[in-house]
């Protein structure tokens, strides 16, 4: 993979196309990670304005340079978009044109070891998106009692093996303290049937996304960015929501789908008397896809899902 597509933001091209951008907008770009989006968002800007959150300040750090010839129209704010309404409430951020979330974790991130997000480079277990925040995988690994680590391998990383992992973990552990993220990889091989292990993924994949998604509060995280956002937008706004996994893309579907239909009334009633109306409507019925482009030069953009919904 060359360096210039290495860097390039999942399925920028639709996020562009699908927030409709004016150049008079208000935008804001809730995961601002390596600021591919962002850039490409502020350039398009004239009198408009785009705000960034990031919970990771060395991604704002980084994103003083990458965004530095539209910076008087960009806004950097550290903090969480779980948040949301108190960030924007701090900020003074108007009704917006448009949102970006890309859910996924990002590159630096991933590819720095010392993070302990990789299962493939050996580092302490950390795997916080935040790093101000207390709790860490070590934390998860060792204290959490067994049956909430088999409950999180199975619900959050799909891990048909997940009983066996959890009883090996507590095992591991009370010899001595799982510190590292090889160790940890170790302990998961030992639980797994030999056929398990000539699996073309890796096998400690799954387990390795359910503890993150623990650390970082993930699938909540995806609730509550639809819930906050969709009332900031103005009529016309975009919402656009980049997943990564089947649990992180339902919630986001089921979300939009509640939002389209509005009326929670149950099916056998003859009229509505919840009074909810319908606040958006989908642009793209099925999630947008990375092309056999995209998935050429970067692979990660694999199991990337966007779906883009316009309030109304």
């Amino acid at each position: 993979m060359s360096e210039i597509y290495s860097h390039r933001p999942v399925l920028l091209d639709e996020c562009i196309e699908g927030l409709a951008i004016r150049p008079d907008g208000i935008y804001l770009d809730g995961t601002l990670g390596r600021a591919g989006h962002s850039a490409e968002i502020a350039k398009r800007l004239t009198t408009g304005h785009l705000y960034c959150i990031d919970r990771d300040q060395a991604a704002l750090d980084a994103a003083e340079d990458k965004l530095a010839p539209w910076r008087d129209r960009v806004t950097l704010i550290h903090g969480n978009f779980m948040e949301l309404d108190a960030l924007l409430e701090r900020f003074s951020v108007p009704g917006l044109d448009g949102m970006l979330f890309d859910l996924g974790v990002s590159s630096p991130q991933l590819d720095d070891p010392a993070r302990g997000f990789s299962y493939m480079h050996d580092a302490p277990l950390d795997m916080r998106m935040d790093q101000s925040e207390p709790l860490t995988a070590r934390t998860v690994v060792n204290e959490w009692p067994q049956e909430e680590l088999r409950r999180i391998l199975y619900q959050y990383g799909e891990e048909r093996y997940a009983p066996a992992i959890a009883a090996h973990i507590v095992r591991a552990r009370e010899r001595a303290p799982i510190e590292t993220t090889f160790q940890l990889v170790d302990v998961i091989r030992s639980a797994m049937p030999a056929q398990a292990l000539r699996e073309k993924q890796h096998p400690a994949k799954r387990t390795f996304q359910a503890i993150r998604i623990a650390v970082n509060d993930e699938l909540t995280a995806a609730e509550r960015v639809i819930a906050q956002a969709v009332p900031r937008l103005n009529s016309g706004g975009r919402l656009c929501i980049i997943t990564f996994h089947s649990l992180e893309d339902r919630i986001v579907k089921t979300g939009y789908a509640a939002l389209v239909k509005g009326c929670t009334c149950p099916p056998d009633f003859p009229v509505c008397v919840c009074g909810k109306k319908p606040s958006i409507r989908l642009v793209n019925r099925k999630p947008i896809l990375p092309g056999d482009r995209e998935l050429e030069e970067n692979p990660r953009s694999r199991s990337a899902k966007l779906r883009i919904a316009e309030k109304l």
